[in-house]
Order: C-alpha cells, then structure tokens, then sequence
C-alpha cells in the first residue's frame, strides 16, 4: 500500500502539483488573516494589554542571559564602557542646567510682552488700532457681504450691553478650554477664578538649587484676602548615584504651595455635611455636623508632602504625578501661549497633531491594500 502511495506521488501530473501548491499558498493565507485577526482582538482587550504590561515591567532591569555568557575580559571591557556612560550622564546635567540659565535669560525678555498682555486684559491698557490690526488667513477671509453682516450684529451687541473692559474671564476661558485643567474646575471655583488677572513663572535665581513658581495673580474680591498665591515646584538636575543611567534631564522632586487666607464662610476647599446618628441604648437620633475636603482647583496650592524619608501612600503619589503634570504644562504651554488657548488655536493644533498619526497609519493600511491589489495572485474577498 505504502508502495502504491509513493508511485501516486511520483506520478502525480506537474499542474495538479501546481494545484496543490496554490492551496496550501491560500490556507497559510488565511492563517496568516486569522492570526492579525486574533492578534488586534487580543491588543484591544484591556485585560490582555494590563497582563502584558505587568510582564514587561517585570523584565525591565532584568539580566537577559546575555551578559552572563561573555567571557570575563568582555565584561570588564563593557564595565569601562558603563563608566564612561556615568560621564556622559554628568556632562549632560551640566547641558540642562545651561538649559535652564539659558530660560532665565530669555524669560526676562518676554516678560515685558507678558506684562502687557496682562494689562490689557485687565484694561490697564487700551491698544492702539495699529496694534490690534490682525491679518486673517485665507481660510478666515470672510465675503465683503459677511463683513457687512459681521459688523451690524457686532453694533447690535455693543448697543444692547455695556462696553466690557479688557478681556472679561480671559484666564477662566483658558482653563476651561484646556482638559488637563478643566477636570480640576468645580462649578463653585468660577466665580473665583473670574477674578484671576495673570499668571507668571519665576525661575530660580543663578546659583541656587533649579525651581521654578507659579504666581497667580488676582484682583481684590471676597473670597479671599490675598492678591497673589504661589505654588513652587522644586527640581533636581543631576544623575541619581544609584541610579545614574535612570537620568533624563531635570524631575520635579516635590512641590510647595500656600495657605490660603479665606474669607469667613468662602473656603471651596472644604464642605459641611450633616450626619445622623442614632444612640445604641437610648434609640435617640442626633445631628452632627462635619467639616470635610471638598474638591476644588484650590486645593492645587495645597498638594501633599513628600517625606525626606521613606514612600508616599498609592493615592498622594497620584496626586503628585498629576500635580507635577500640571505645573509643567503651565509653565511651557499656559503661561507662554496663553492666547491661543483662549482662542482655541492651540488646543486644535494638540488635535492636528494626534489627527496626522492617524492619516498616516491609514496612509499605511492604504499602501498595504494597494500592494494586494497589485499581487497577480490577489483576489478580492467576496
């Protein structure tokens, strides 16, 4: 029988082979489809991704084996190789805290725009026609008839209401306009944050550890009786002994912010509840009353502190992470562009972006169908 079975094969017609072939080509085909099919429904899983996740951060720091089986003089050649590593670190915390003179100098220059921007939203400023004179591009171009519209409702609105000063609710705007910080807002730190007037960075002096504060600037009100509240964030720019190879430039190491003098019966940091309770012997029910946190952006000037010694809870190095986040995205994006985040440009830049990513990862899937269709072997799926 095994003798029958060879001859077939033997004298098997070369285009049945032919035929052969072309089948198993089309079944690896659609093993090959299956897979990429069971491959994206597994990396859209959260599960599956967290699970992978876990084990990747398990082998970070870890010995591949690799190493192990060098012969000892390779390893002491890579050991030299590590130590010149440890210099290029130094050198490069020297490079940032030139960086960071570097920031302090030009910082000086824009803060005379800086200030006048703030004059004229607080209309200590009125600019001039030259000054506000700004050309649209094409696209902003509107017709000579939608001016003409433009203009009579834009009399209509000054007619019906008083003429604003500066740039009512600039700073407000800015922050609700911008996730990252509108997550942070409560309906009850508006009324507040409408009395904001500035923001300004001021960076550490030369010569002295590398931090940075954010002063936030307010016109008198009643809700507190400060004009200004400061948050300090404290940087380290230098490798950590031991871990030198973790550096990449300057971390935030911690952060300071300040008491804040309320008003009597106007902290929005904290809320009174009214709890009952009920005696367990005599069955008597009693109200009792609580002061307890309240979410609020003003709580950003109270962040926890980072003990010198020993580990934050899970919860206050959340906090932390986030906090940090945010008084970095203040100070480089914020404080310097903060026009076009109250305009909106900025933020539909932010989108621009992550929207060219995708074009190009369909310009990819495109290319790879365009492939398939230029195989002579392709056939459409039906």
């Amino acid at each position: 029988m095994a003798d029958l079975d060879n001859k077939d094969q033997t004298e098997m017609d070369p285009a049945d082979m032919e035929d052969v072939e072309e089948v198993e080509e089309e079944e690896t085909g659609e093993d090959n489809s299956k897979a990429r099919q069971l491959t994206m429904q597994m990396m859209q899983n959260p599960q599956i991704l967290a699970a992978l996740q876990e084990r990747l951060d398990g082998l970070v720091g870890s010995p591949s084996g690799y190493m192990e089986s060098l012969p000892k003089v390779v390893k002491r050649r890579v050991n030299a190789l590590k130590n010149l590593q440890v210099k290029c670190a130094h050198i490069e915390a020297k490079f940032y805290e030139e960086v960071h003179e570097l920031e302090r100098k030009y910082a000086a220059l824009y803060q005379p725009l800086f200030d006048k921007r703030s004059d004229i939203v607080r209309a200590a400023y009125e600019p001039t026609d030259e000054e506000c004179e700004w050309k649209q591009d094409e696209e902003e171009e509107l017709t000579e008839e939608m001016k003409e519209k433009a203009k009579v409702e834009e009399e209509k609105k000054d007619e019906e209401k008083e003429d604003p000063k500066g740039i009512p609710e600039f700073w407000l705007t800015v922050f609700k306009n911008v996730d990252l910080l509108s997550e942070m807002l409560q309906e009850h730190d508006e009324p507040i944050l409408k009395h904001l007037q500035d923001i300004k960075v001021k960076f550490s002096d030369a010569g002295q550890p590398m931090s940075f504060t954010l002063e936030f600037y307010f016109e008198p009100n009643d809700f507190f009786t400060q004009t200004v509240l400061t948050k300090t964030y404290k940087m380290r720019s230098e490798p950590d002994e031991s871990d030198p190879f973790s550096f990449d430039g300057p971390e935030i190491m911690g952060c300071t912010g300040c008491t804040i003098d309320w008003s009597k019966g106007k902290n929005v940091t904290l809320k009174t509840i009214k709890k009952k309770q009920k005696h367990k012997g005599r069955g008597t029910v009693r109200t009792v009353t609580k002061t307890v946190p309240n979410d609020s952006f003003f709580n950003f000037f109270s962040p926890p502190e980072v003990p010198e010694a020993g580990e934050l809870d899970e919860d206050s190095e959340a906090v932390l992470a986030a906090d940090f986040e945010i008084g970095h995205f203040i100070r480089e994006r914020i404080v310097p562009r903060a026009v076009l985040y109250f305009t909106g440009e900025a933020i539909e830049d932010d989108d621009d972006d992550y929207d060219e990513e995708g074009e190009e990862a369909d310009d990819e899937e495109g290319e790879e169908e365009a492939d398939e269709e230029n195989d002579p072997d392709y056939e459409p799926k039906v």
